[in-house]
């Protein structure tokens, strides 16, 4: 089966990079699962979106941190859908702040945001793509998170997404034989304001060495890859999606 038909779940999709995934992916025919956790009429106005692409679309609102709403959120798409082929781990939290100055409940808050969401939503997924032999799970990792990379004042975010990624490696050796494929791609900042691939291209930006900015074009290239069908032996892998950022 191609891209075409299959059901992705995306979460954080109401803005930014989850947003520009979640339209990627229904350019490709495929059947988008929505998930937002406030902002209702951006996650409206995106699935108005997918639509105009001729996809299927369902919306659905949950807080991914909290294992309840992640198994409606999950029920709630098989019920629609009658699968999920594709998850996509989008949702985590960023914030400054140094170590000497953190206090537990943002450094909890943050992990749960980018690391436990990850764990929830995977295992709740895992039961229905066993099912069906196949399934792709994509992380959203930062670039620099497969080497445990450290910068100031981010210790919480980069303790997780280097968390993201072991995670997403022993998992991946766990449901291989189960037809399951699990991956990380690590971006590099995407803006909120949503360029296209032809606008970033008349950009200069000298902080990428590649001489322009990221979009959401460019990590959803990466990910169609990995949930491709000829992608079914590349498995525990990190694509480091940063236009030469961070290397």
């Amino acid at each position: 089966m191609p891209l075409a038909n299959r059901v992705a779940l995306v979460t954080g999709a109401s803005r930014g990079l989850g947003k520009g995934i979640a339209l990627a992916l229904a350019a490709e025919g495929m059947r988008i699962a929505l998930c937002y956790r406030t902002k209702q009429t951006a996650a409206k106005k995106v699935a108005r979106q997918i639509q105009a692409l001729g996809a299927e679309v369902l919306v659905q609102q949950a807080d991914v941190t909290v294992p309840a709403q992640v198994e409606k959120l999950v029920k709630g798409t098989v019920k629609h859908f009658g699968r999920i082929d594709v998850l996509i781990n989008n949702v985590g939290e960023f914030g400054w702040r140094p170590v000497s100055e953190s206090t537990l409940d943002e450094w909890e808050r943050i992990l749960a945001s980018n690391l436990f969401s990850a764990f929830y939503m995977s295992k709740q997924v895992l039961p229905v793509m066993r099912k069906q032999r196949w399934g792709r799970i994509v992380n959203l990792g930062a670039a620099g998170a497969e080497r445990a990379f450290g910068q100031a004042k981010i210790s919480a975010y980069a303790a997780a997404k280097a968390a993201v990624v072991a995670f997403s490696r022993s998992l991946a050796i766990e449901e291989a034989r189960h037809g399951i494929t699990v991956n990380v791609v690590n971006p590099s900042n995407v803006d909120d304001q949503g360029l296209t691939l032809e606008e970033a291209r008349r950009i200069r930006d000298a902080r990428f060495p590649v001489g322009r900015p990221p979009t959401a074009e460019d990590v959803a290239a990466a990910i169609k890859f990995f949930i491709s069908d000829q992608a079914g032996y590349t498995t525990g892998q990190v694509l480091t999606v940063s236009g030469g950022w961070m290397l």
